[in-house]
């Protein structure tokens, strides 16, 4: 096998091996001597590849970028078809398909958050938005307006319609407590849809 072959298979397995140790026992509680032992490379292997731990923390959190970046991700392909707000019920779907998909990266960000105080984190949030306002571009993006009651631009419904939706499925997928709002998911998407789609309020009377 050529150099730059058992490189990049290094570098991978280094990679995978970190993002099980992170993700499970977190930064500070993994050590460069573990995840070399993990991946089945030298400790010194570890260090030629990545300058130290935090290099290699970055480089999944650039891994899951990309990864939510990608318009194969459940997510993406599901607002890019137009399921929101027209299907709440199948985005949800989506949503969770897209956490199960990505749990190890996704529960980076979390290690982020309590270690790094979302040191890394902000970016994800700016990437979302910025995807969002893309969306808002394009033939089915610009349908949103009209479906919406007037005063709700389309960024504001995006941002919170979507980011509920993950918050409950962050719950099942990430934090494994299943049917956290004391009724199966079913029921519960039928209510969230019925909320976001009508509000909270009574409509005032003329």
């Amino acid at each position: 096998m050529k150099q730059a072959a058992r490189s990049e298979r290094s570098r991978t397995q280094i990679l995978a091996a970190a993002l099980r140790l992170f993700s499970s026992q977190g930064y500070r509680g993994t050590n460069m001597r573990e995840i070399a032992e993990a991946a089945g490379v030298s400790t010194g292997n570890v260090y030629h590849q990545f300058e130290d731990k935090e290099a290699i923390f970055r480089t999944l959190l650039d891994e899951y970028a990309t990864i939510v970046a990608s318009p194969t991700y459940p997510f993406n392909k599901a607002i890019a078809e137009g399921l929101f707000p027209r299907d709440l019920f199948k985005l949800g779907e989506a949503i969770r398909e897209s956490l199960l998909q990505t749990r190890a990266h996704a529960l980076l960000t979390y290690v982020d958050v309590l270690e790094f105080e979302g040191k890394h984190l902000r970016r994800f949030y700016e990437d979302s938005t910025s995807r969002f306002e893309a969306h808002l571009r394009t033939p089915i993006g610009q349908q949103l307006a009209g479906q919406l009651r007037e005063g709700v631009t389309p960024l504001a419904a995006l941002q919170v319609g979507t980011r509920i939706l993950f918050n409950y499925f962050v719950t099942e997928v990430l934090f494994g407590v299943s049917n956290s709002f004391g009724r199966d998911t079913a029921q519960v998407m039928n209510e969230v849809t019925d909320l976001l789609t009508r509000g909270l309020l009574p409509c005032k009377k003329a």
